[in-house]
């Protein structure tokens, strides 16, 4: 009988200016057997000799740095090698993750907030994420947002929504988020709810971002907020978003997370609550992303005579949810990220079924 050889380890290289933080991040790593560190940098011009030399598999990276910050490293990385990188981040530095996804980084990690304390979700989450990057399709490419559009022809304030957009991405979702909210027209008389997996104290900022290029108006949802058409609404981290109706008024409910959920914030549940309140006028979209978030509400949005738009492999980062949904049979239409951004435009428009496009 032959065995079958070992997989081959993931070779990372981290790259931080702290050395508490790159001893915690090694040996959070080291703990995988399916890792190996294999370098350490402390400032980009260090780490760009070091990939040269080493080749690394993944790369772990600081944003604040002497000599050569992330955001230079990054972009003279990614414009020559297309090495997966992850981000750590203190809980301030929001805006600047979401500088460096715009750029090509494939995910980030909020850092333990005290360096001399690397606690055990930390850890897990770091480690799940280095491993995720064998799995990508494609790394994320650098976004060129446009300038938000702006128009007269704006819905009137507090009128409900016509229909309803339910999205859910995670890994590589919030580079695709800002191309799906930079393609929504003036006047849209639907609203959207997002389900991004994404750490507390980052989702606020990452509205304002989609609020930027977005010519509706997107922010962090709040519990018992009404539901407006023009509007787009982002699930804070941590917590979980659904939607009802009580007494002809759209809510939103935003609770902690139950026994029952797996994912945080979880597409399933916001999905299910969507088609139990808009029914046939109820549609949902996967985004990339990790695991099968979303495969059971999207069940409920199908048989409740929706549609559910899947993004295909062919521009997914990680093909982990929409795949999911595919083999499950819940996806009305499998379409690349620009041609689904174009269809929820569309659902705005007399002929805008995404189903029959």
């Amino acid at each position: 009988m032959t065995t079958p050889p070992a997989a081959k380890k993931l070779r990372v290289l981290v790259v931080d200016d702290s050395r508490i933080v790159r001893h915690i991040i090694t040996d959070a790593l080291s703990a995988s057997t399916d890792i190996q560190v294999v370098g350490h940098a402390s400032n980009g011009e260090q780490a760009l000799r070091m990939v040269a030399e080493l080749d690394p598999d993944a790369i772990t990276l600081d944003l604040e740095m002497p000599k050569m910050g992330g955001f230079t490293f990054l972009r003279l990385l990614l414009a020559r090698r297309s090495t997966p990188v992850i981000v750590l981040s203190t809980h301030d530095g929001a805006d600047n993750v979401f500088k460096a996804l715009e750029l090509g980084a494939v995910d980030f990690i909020p850092k333990p907030q005290d360096p001399l304390i690397s606690p055990e979700p930390f850890r897990a989450e770091l480690v799940q994420k280095v491993l995720m990057t064998r799995h990508l399709v494609q790394r994320p490419r650098p976004s060129e947002m446009p300038p938000r559009r702006t128009g007269i022809d704006q819905p009137p304030p507090s009128v409900p929504p016509r229909f309803l957009v339910v999205v859910a991405s995670s890994t590589g979702g919030p580079t695709a988020l800002l191309h799906l909210f930079s393609r929504f027209p003036p006047g849209y008389p639907g609203a959207v709810l997002v389900a991004q997996h994404m750490a507390p104290n980052f989702t606020r900022t990452f509205a304002e971002r989609l609020d930027r290029v977005a010519a509706m108006t997107v922010r962090e949802a709040a519990d018992g907020e009404l539901v407006l058409a023009g509007r787009a609404y982002v699930c804070p981290g941590g917590s979980c978003m659904s939607i009802r109706r009580m007494n002809g008024f759209l809510l939103l409910d935003v609770r902690p997370p139950a026994p029952t959920d797996r994912y945080v914030p979880s597409a399933n549940r916001l999905f299910t609550s969507a088609a139990d309140v808009f029914g046939a006028r109820a549609h949902a979209v996967i985004l990339t992303g990790m695991a099968d978030d979303g495969v059971v509400g999207a069940t409920s949005v199908r048989r409740a005579g929706g549609t559910v738009l899947v993004e295909s492999e062919e521009t997914a980062v990680v093909y982990g949810m929409p795949g999911a949904a595919v083999r499950a049979g819940v996806a009305s239409k499998v379409l690349p990220l620009h041609e689904i951004a174009n269809a929820v435009a569309a659902l705005g428009s007399a002929s805008g079924d995404p189903s029959r496009n």
